[in-house]
This record gives C-alpha cells, structure tokens and sequence, in this order.
C-alpha cells in the first residue's frame, strides 16, 4: 500500500460485496490485484473504502452496510450486493494476455466457469467467470488474424 495515490480515471467500477477483506484476497490471488488502500469502518470488521488496481485498471470495493440503506446521506438503498440480489446486472471485462490462462487462475482462487473459453465470431478468444463474492468477470483476448506466407 502506498501513501501517494495515483490520479484516478474518469471511470472507476465501484463493487460492493459482503466480505470486502476476504474478496481482497481473491482478487489479489485470482486476477492479479494490487491493493493500494483499505479504510476500516468504525466497527473494525468491514472496510468503508478499498482501492485495487487489477489488469492496469482502477477498482474501488466496499463492504455492504444494510443499516444505512434507505437514508438520506447514504443513497437512496438500493446499492445491494450481488448475492443479495441474487446476480449482478453487469461484467467487468478484462483484456489479458491469455484468456485461458486467467479463467483458470480465477478457478484456482474460488471463482465459478459462466462461459468455458471460446474462440469467439467477433475475433475473441473470450471467457466468463463469477467471483465468490457474486460479481461477473470475463476474460479476453484477440485471436491471430489474417494469413501468413
């Protein structure tokens, strides 16, 4: 972890999970994660705030906190995690080096096969995995094209 942050980018999915420590550590194992920060809540067991970096890409992760749904100064509710709502309505996709290769370090760490690797029509070799946690990854990689002599 470090103290200095890097500039953000103008887009940062932002995950809620219940557990938000334990899905750290499957990030880090199963995609590779960097963890930049964590923020504690008051009660010493969920995390308000964590900041990841996985694939290159900025990842904010926070723990579910139902007490505050439906307040004023906390949204409007309806920020649930995935296993709450049983799915997530979203993928995050992840451009590798080796779709294969990363389905199966997501497996290796906890994760469920949605689509088994496929050389997909649009020129993909492409994947889709769930995490431990309810949320949705697929995996992607350009197949060879064109002929050579």
């Amino acid at each position: 972890m470090t103290d200095q942050m890097p500039p953000l980018p103008p887009l940062v999915p932002h995950l809620v999970v219940r557990g938000a420590s334990e899905a750290i550590e499957f990030y880090k194992k199963g995609l590779g994660a960097t963890e930049l920060m964590r923020m504690p809540a008051e009660d010493g067991k969920r995390l308000m705030h964590a900041h990841l970096i996985i694939n290159g890409a900025v990842v904010f992760l926070m723990d579910d906190f139902p007490e505050y749904r439906g307040t004023t100064d906390h949204g409007d509710g309806k920020t649930i995690p995935p296993d709450e709502l049983g799915g997530s309505s979203f993928l995050l996709h992840l451009e590798v080096p080796n779709c294969d290769e990363a389905v199966k370090r997501a497996v290796d760490a906890g994760a469920k096969v949605i689509v088994q690797p496929w050389d997909a029509f649009w020129g993909a070799r492409y994947a889709e995995v769930r995490d431990p946690f309810g949320h949705g990854w697929s995996f992607g990689h350009p197949l060879a094209t064109g002929c050579t002599a």
